[in-house]
């Protein structure tokens, strides 16, 4: 990595935008002029440092190098401080203290202003920061109460033309970031500068991601989409970030015709830009013209890509990646945007799938399922503290997702489902729910759609659709379901159960919560 590291355009110190977050923005020479001083209070080599209540203990608190947890990188190595969490609301302040952190050489963990106290005084007492940033004004919740906290302003002329700190070890700790915690409480995920970089580089390649593009989106700055590639993407190419904060088909229509050329989204935000863009001439005018739209977090369903493809002329291209891994694939920008997959493996990840007896897939025919396996330096280090959760998740080498998939005879890759709630063993078949699920989509009667399995003593089990009808007082039949999936896939493959729902329940990133869904 070149000696400017993470961020050489914030060393550069242009008078070019870097961060808008509505009416307010930065340039990247401003933007230095922010964080370099606050990122000296961090490490506590600054005017304040050290100041407010408490100082936090844990892994790496107060800590030298190699007190941190795992192999000596985890937090607390090379700088002698421990991580600082980040209130991660959607405003500029945010993208001050993450980047402020990242030149301190701390590691921050940004934290859901959403989440619950339980889950929120669980994180806290896993990482122990020695601090929070936060934006002045926002109110914290009492578990954050304890620890010292540095109001994050904006202010540009704190100290113009200061020098930047030296850039750490490409192989120290960048950030901690949570997981959803569907399995058990929530892993603090340890991802290196070295993992950042690559991730982002490789998607470089694969959208062919310069300094001319100008990025917007509406994601939270609390997850890998929102924050690494919506906000630290742009500023690793030396581009601009325009965050709408919060997200409205308005807010994208206006920004993409002032000189947005890439839109980041999530379904949820792509289904309600496919309803509006067929009535609203400016929306679709506004999406034909940006160069890239990219959907992520979760699959985006086959009806939304035609709708979207129909009133813009354009195709939304998909990826795929988690916390732990960052990217591992996505549909190229010179490649087929083809609906319903998540593309080719990226540059410098390696991807396999796997059987259930840990035999390596090698029919490549678009309908062998086996689990995602990837390798690579786009891999976390370790979950923080947990050396036991760390070793289980690989296979020699091998991160183990837990995604089920099929790869096409050309090596685009088709995702089904997660390997515990979405394959499904039914009648002697191995059936992936992402499939009828877009297959229910296609009925003009289905608004939304999820499918589970649930025991079933002649089938092993049996396919369960969970329907949100267009028309609640019209729902399509069970009967008309099934013979509409029979149709369109094969027999075995048709939903034994409807259930009716007034809509699906999902996180913070729009992914369908399948664990709530029970009869």
């Amino acid at each position: 990595m070149a000696s400017t590291g993470l961020l050489p355009a914030l060393h550069a110190g242009s008078d070019r935008t870097a961060v808008r977050f509505g009416g307010r923005s930065l340039t990247y020479a401003e933007l230095a002029a922010a964080a370099g001083p606050l990122a000296a209070r961090i490490s506590g080599t600054g005017p304040g440092a050290g100041m407010g209540r408490g100082t936090g203990a844990g892994p790496g608190a107060g800590a030298g190098p190699g007190t941190g947890p795992g192999s000596g990188t985890g937090p607390g190595s090379g700088t002698g401080a421990g991580p600082v969490a980040v209130w991660a609301t959607p405003a500029l302040e945010t993208a001050v203290g993450v980047v402020a952190a990242l030149l301190a050489g701390v590691p921050a963990v940004p934290l859901n202003p959403k989440t619950g106290e339980r889950e929120l005084a669980h994180i806290l007492s896993d990482c122990a920061p020695s601090l929070v940033l936060a934006e002045p004004g926002a109110q914290l919740p009492p578990a954050l109460g304890e620890l010292a906290r540095i109001d994050v302003t904006a202010d540009a002329s704190a100290a113009p033309g200061a020098p930047l700190p030296p850039e750490p070890s490409a192989d120290s700790p960048a950030l901690i970031v949570y997981t959803s915690g569907t399995t058990g409480p929530p892993k603090g995920a340890v991802l290196s500068r070295r993992a950042i970089a690559s991730t982002l580089d490789a998607l470089e390649d694969a959208w062919q991601w310069t300094a001319d593009d100008v990025l917007v989106h509406a994601l939270p700055l609390f997850h890998v989409h929102g924050l690494i590639l919506g906000i630290l993407g742009p500023l690793r190419r030396g581009g601009s970030v325009r965050h709408l904060g919060r997200f409205t088909t308005e807010g994208v229509a206006r920004e993409l015709a002032a000189g947005g050329t890439m839109l980041f989204g999530v379904p949820t935000m792509y289904h309600r830009l496919a309803e509006s863009a067929g009535s609203d001439p400016e929306l679709a005018k506004a999406l034909a013209g940006a160069r890239l739209l990219v959907s992520g977090s979760a699959a985006l369903p086959v009806h939304d890509h035609a709708r979207i493809a129909a009133a813009t002329g354009r195709r939304v291209i998909e990826r795929y990646g988690m916390t732990e891994t960052l990217m591992n694939t996505s549909v190229r920008a010179d490649g087929e945007a083809r609906p319903g997959t998540v593309g080719v493996p990226l540059r410098g990840v390696e991807l396999r799938l796997v059987d259930e007896a840990g035999a390596e897939v090698t029919t490549y025919d678009g309908e062998t399922i086996g689990e995602i396996q990837v390798r690579g330096p786009n891999l976390f280090t370790e979950y923080l503290g947990r050396p036991d959760a760390t070793a289980a998740a690989f296979d020699h080498g091998w991160f183990r997702t837990g995604d089920m998939a099929t790869r096409d005879p050309d090596g685009y890759v088709r995702i089904v489902g997660r390997k515990g709630t979405d394959l499904i063993k039914s009648g002697g078949y191995k059936i992936g729910a992402g499939e009828i699920e877009n297959a229910l989509l296609d009925h003009p009667g289905v608004r939304e759609a999820a499918v589970t399995g649930e025991p079933d003593e002649d089938l092993g089990e049996r396919i369960v659709a969970w329907i949100v009808p267009a028309d609640p007082g019209l729902p399509p039949s069970a009967e008309e379901l099934a013979e509409h999936v029979a149709g369109l896939l094969a027999p075995h493959k048709r939903p034994r159960t409807v259930r009716y729902l007034d809509a699906l329940p999902r996180n913070d990133m729009g992914k369908v919560m399948k664990r709530a869904l029970h009869g």
